[in-house]
Formats: C-alpha cells, sequence, structure tokens
C-alpha cells in the first residue's frame, strides 16, 4: 500500500471512529465503533489497490451515513443509562 493510500486509510478510519463517539445512544455509539474497528481489522492485509478504492469509497459512504445518523439522533436525545452514569466503576 502506498504511504499517501494507507494515510488515506487512517484518516477515515479516525474520522470513523470520532463521529461515531458523538451517538448520543450508548448501545449506537458501542456497535458502530465495534463494526468499524473489527471492519479495518479484517481487511488490513488486502493489497489490491482496486479492491482498497472500493473498500474506501464505501467506507466515506458509511462516515455520511453516521454524520446523517448522529444528527437525527441528537435531535431525539434520551436519558442516559446506567452504565454510562459516573461512577459506575
Amino acid at each position: 500500500m502506498a504511504a499517501s493510500s494507507r494515510a488515506q486509510v487512517l484518516r477515515l478510519y479516525r474520522a470513523l471512529l470520532r463521529e461515531s463517539q458523538r451517538f448520543s445512544g450508548y448501545g449506537y455509539r458501542t456497535y458502530a465503533i465495534r463494526r468499524i474497528k473489527d471492519a479495518f481489522r479484517e481487511n488490513k492485509n488486502i493489497a489490491d489497490s482496486e479492491k482498497i478504492e472500493e473498500l474506501l469509497n464505501k467506507a466515506k459512504a458509511n462516515l455520511e451515513v453516521i454524520q446523517r445518523q448522529v444528527t437525527i439522533s441528537q435531535l431525539y436525545t434520551t436519558e442516559k443509562l446506567v452504565i454510562e452514569s459516573p461512577g459506575n466503576t
């Protein structure tokens, strides 16, 4: 993988994780973060540049979906779950 491609993948990975942290719902937030990490881990050894480009485009589309869903989730907030309360260690 070329250095610029690697940097692009890492930038997209961080953007996906950062955006997923903005979900107001605990379940959505943890699910999105887990799926992002699993997907990137699963595809980390791909060397075919066409396949990498295809996966990058798919990830960019998913980032847009996450951004829309985060906006919607912030419009309809709910109470925090017990697991999210500080002091529950």
